[in-house]
């Protein structure tokens, strides 16, 4: 393969990639819509995600600053002052018979300064140790993000799927009523049923459309809030590909819990929450701890700018210690030692609300497998009776009641049918978010896998040559 063919396959990728990624959409445009374009638009364009990642850039930055603290630090002064010399006065002085001066003349100095921390009393270790803490607290943060995106782009794409379900189940009921009161109003002017029926069949028309209306409606919004979450105008139609299916989950519950225990993200920023209020304690407690430094100087200094020269040097020890302060640091430890204690208390309330979210999550989802089976096969049942009521009606030995009854039934049926399939999609989505099963940024895998397309590429063409 020559290296025209290969560049423009790269350049065919690269501008399928950006098409990918790409947020912009005119105003009513429609966009077909699966679950993983879905994914990738969120993450592309929704702000929590940058919002996650520029924490942890700060953090890094504090943890790095906190770390490089233990190191040498060298200043640098310059100071030019205008004054009274020494040996001058502020009031004029005779100098000589005739001749009066106050002493006043320039003054340069310069001077470079290094000191090393030698032994803090666990300052510098309190501070290296809470800005670790803090920094994976963000690291395991932005992983909790990218889980949460999961639960919210799941959630809308399939609340849009339900809307859309539920709003076609509607349009079907009134299909349903209007061709079963074109019946009654060609029974009723031939004389064979009564006025009763045509009113009644048309009240349950309009009900139905009162419903229809509301389940648009609905479907608008879930439509608008999906727009939201994916970046796109609000006015956009989408084409969703997907459709509610029931997917068998195989874990149990002991299964679900254990997994959580080591992968649920709340845990693990709870248990640096602790980390960081020891580090934040040994800082308070460093307050009643000699501090030693040491220290090296160099100074120049001269009347005429730039002050080079008359230069003077120094090194030594510098040994600090608070004394008495009134007991204000004894405050701060007390207060750090609180801190301690509420974030360990933290952490065994978060063990316990994760424990019971994965419960809650589980039972909700078995309940919801349990509910499909049911409601498929009363939609069979129901289904079967609304025809039967129909044959009985038009053959003069049901009731135009009986016809009315079952469709509201069949429905019905048909809606808790659907509910249960989201509630199952739904609650699966919210079970794994619960038990910490980690979301990759998918925007990251598209440019990672384009990365090695474009690498195996180039192989091809330096193995051709």
């Amino acid at each position: 393969m020559n290296r025209n063919k290969l560049t423009k396959r790269f350049l065919l990728l690269s501008a399928a990639l950006t098409m990918a990624l790409g947020q912009s959409a005119f105003a009513g445009e429609t966009v077909a819509l699966n679950l993983d374009d879905a994914m990738l638009r969120a993450f592309q364009t929704n702000p929590t995600v940058s919002i996650a990642q520029y924490e942890l850039d700060s953090a890094r930055a504090s943890y790095n600053a906190a770390r490089q603290s233990r190191g040498i630090s060298i200043s640098a002064n310059h100071t030019t002052q205008r004054g009274t010399q020494r040996g001058g006065y502020d009031d004029a002085q005779q100098a000589a018979p005739g001749i009066w001066t106050k002493g006043i003349g320039n003054n340069h100095t310069n001077s470079l300064s290094a000191s090393l921390p030698i032994f803090t009393g666990g300052k510098l270790s309190g501070t290296i140790k809470q800005a670790k803490a803090n920094y994976q607290y963000n690291e395991v943060g932005v992983q909790r993000t990218y889980n949460e995106m999961r639960s919210t782009v799941t959630d809308g794409y399939f609340n849009m799927l339900q809307a859309d379900n539920i709003q076609k189940l509607s349009a079907e009921s009134v299909t349903r009523l209007e061709d079963h009161l074109k019946n009654v109003q060609a029974q009723y002017n031939v004389g064979v049923v009564a006025k009763v029926d045509v009113l009644r069949s048309q009240v349950e028309l309009a009900n139905a459309k009162q419903t229809l209306i509301q389940a648009e409606n609905a479907y608008q919004v879930a439509e608008a809030n999906m727009n939201k979450i994916v970046g796109l105008p609000m006015d956009t139609n989408l084409k969703l590909d997907n459709l509610l299916v029931y997917n068998a989950y195989d874990k149990n519950m002991d299964d679900c819990l254990a997994y959580a225990a080591e992968h649920r993200p709340e845990l693990m920023q709870a248990k640096y929450g602790v980390d960081a209020a020891k580090g934040a304690l040994m800082v308070a407690r460093s307050g009643h701890m000699p501090q030693v430094a040491a220290s090296a100087t160099q100074q120049w200094s001269d009347s005429s700018w730039p002050g080079d020269d008359n230069g003077k040097w120094g090194v030594g020890v510098n040994v600090s210690m608070n004394v008495f302060d009134t007991g204000v640091t004894l405050s701060k430890i007390h207060g750090a030692e609180a801190d301690l204690k509420k974030a360990e208390e933290t952490y065994r309330n978060t063990v316990d609300s994760v424990n019971l979210d994965v419960r809650s999550n589980y039972l909700g989802l078995r309940e919801a497998e349990k509910r499909i089976s049911t409601t498929k096969l009363a939609v069979e049942q129901a289904d079967e009776d609304y025809r039967i009521a129909q044959l009985r009606y038009m053959s003069g030995v049901g009731t135009n009641t009986d016809v009315l009854d079952a469709q509201v039934a069949l429905t019905q049926a048909k809606t808790n049918y659907t509910k249960a399939l989201y509630d199952y999609n739904t609650s699966k989505t919210a079970l794994e978010t619960s038990i910490g099963v980690p979301m990759e940024n998918p925007v990251t895998a598209v440019k990672v896998q384009a990365a090695k397309t474009a690498e195996a590429a180039k192989t091809t063409e330096e193995a051709a040559k």
